[in-house]
């Protein structure tokens, strides 16, 4: 019997063209960032940033107050536990003032992995002018935030009276009846207050009521569970320090990030445009970078923590909940017309560029590194305003499609805007990728 022929190497491609850091900076709106620990066993408090007096447990606060506008993240699973019982995942605000305070809940969404947005394979590129394709919680929740949702079963408002407490958020992870007893929920909002307030998340499991159904707990129960609980557990890897040698571990965030938008206007260097490449030849700028995946370019882009657990992440690697709003003011210098194609794409990841360039493979490999939305804005080729939604679905190393392609005239100016908001469930770093497409004689349009 004849043994199968070996596989063919991977064949590898580099992307000929430059890379570039991406011009602007992270805001300074704070985002709650709780996602540690990711797999949640042991109730307990996943991120509070009250203050620590008067606690059981003053190292499990943070002593970190929130004024006017700021973001809330929150993803969390629950894997196999006893009894199949169910867990709850509740986010709190505390007034510590003497006055009322008042609480708008701009956005907002809350998603289980199942039945809601299951991890499953999609196209490579998919076209979602309603936020029906998905693919993880997280990204569902995100992608409803960028369209500008707030479900109907959160609050619009809330008025917090001096020295209380008000529920936010709580919502069940059930395993009972899946297939497998694994579920998770992601959660996004975006809230504005008028005065202090200090935020929490917490999970506790189902209360019985006395026909032994179960009931979510109340706030009088997380309030207790904020007073007088510790950590929620196991605890994810601990982080490797920066600078530090060795195998390098991000960890999971918990904390306060300094920044939710990265707004930038992608243009040449002191100028207005960015002249399209060379036929054949591309300009990419590095997004979500992190320690170790810069591209070469030296910008870390992950949020610094302005609090955090001793424990979790340093900073918070991927920049799961920003939003990054992209404009490229592209402009064909050339003579003659050109077609430029843009794209998002997941490069080998690296520190610094080993071959003078992106490096791709065929195949890719197999692990999906984005999963997402984007919103694409722009004028098309008959001048008329075009505004998309794109699900991508791409794995690492992945040489992809690109979002569009547009004809520009010789001397002709086009707009495109691109924004999305990091979705949870993707891995960074990626770049943005503008190409000018090669024309042969004939005319057919190659890469």
């Amino acid at each position: 019997m004849q043994s199968a022929p070996p596989k063919p190497a991977p064949a590898e491609i580099v992307l000929a063209g430059e890379v570039r850091s991406l011009p602007g900076q992270l805001d300074n709106i704070p985002l709650f960032n709780s996602d540690s620990p990711e797999w949640v066993k042991k109730e307990g408090i996943l991120l509070s940033t009250l203050p620590p007096e008067g606690k059981k447990v003053p190292a499990a606060h943070l002593n970190f107050a929130f004024q006017g506008q700021f973001n809330l993240f929150a993803h969390h699973f629950s894997h196999t536990p006893a009894q199949l019982q169910t867990l709850y995942i509740g986010a709190l605000l505390y007034n510590p003032g003497p006055q009322p305070v008042t609480v708008q809940v701009l956005q907002a969404a809350s998603y289980l992995m199942e039945p809601d947005a299951p991890f499953k394979q999609k196209p490579e590129q998919s076209e979602d002018p309603k936020g029906e394709v998905y693919s993880g919680p997280g990204i569902r929740a995100v992608d409803s935030v960028l369209r500008g949702i707030r479900q109907p079963d959160f609050p619009e408002k809330l008025t917090i009276a001096p020295g209380k407490s008000a529920l936010l958020m709580n919502r069940p992870i059930p395993v009972r009846g899946l297939e497998k007893p694994i579920n998770g929920r992601s959660t996004f909002v975006r809230l504005n207050a008028t005065g202090k307030v200090y935020a929490a998340t917490l999970a506790m499991y189902a209360k019985q009521n006395a026909d032994r159904t179960d009931r979510p707990p109340t706030l009088q129960e997380w309030q207790d569970l904020l007073q007088n609980g510790g950590l929620a557990g196991p605890r994810d890897k601990t982080p490797t320090p920066p600078g530090a040698a060795g195998n390098l571990v991000y960890g999971r965030v918990a904390g306060v990030q300094r920044g939710s938008l990265w707004r930038a206007v992608l243009a040449d260097r002191g100028t207005a445009d960015l002249k399209l490449p060379e036929s054949g030849k591309a300009i990419s700028y590095a997004l979500s970078t992190l320690r170790g995946g810069t591209f070469g370019t030296a910008q870390v882009q992950a949020a610094p923590l302005l609090a955090r657990y001793p424990d979790t992440a340093y900073e918070a690697h991927g920049n799961y909940g920003v939003r990054y709003d992209l404009t490229l003011p592209l402009y064909n210098s050339a003579s003659k017309p050109q077609t430029v194609a843009v794209s998002l794409e997941t490069p080998l990841k690296e520190e610094k560029l080993s071959k003078n360039g992106l490096r791709f493979r065929k195949p890719p490999l197999d692990f999906p590194y984005f999963r997402g939305t984007v919103r694409l804005r722009y004028k098309d080729d008959r001048d008329l305003d075009v505004i998309r939604y794109v699900h991508l679905w791409h794995r690492v190393g992945q040489v992809v499609e690109p979002m569009v392609k547009l004809k520009l005239a010789a001397g002709k100016r086009r707009s495109v805007k691109i924004d999305f908001i990091y979705p949870p469930d993707a891995t960074a770093p990626q770049v943005l990728t503008v190409k000018t497409m090669e024309h042969s004689i004939s005319g057919a349009r190659n890469w």
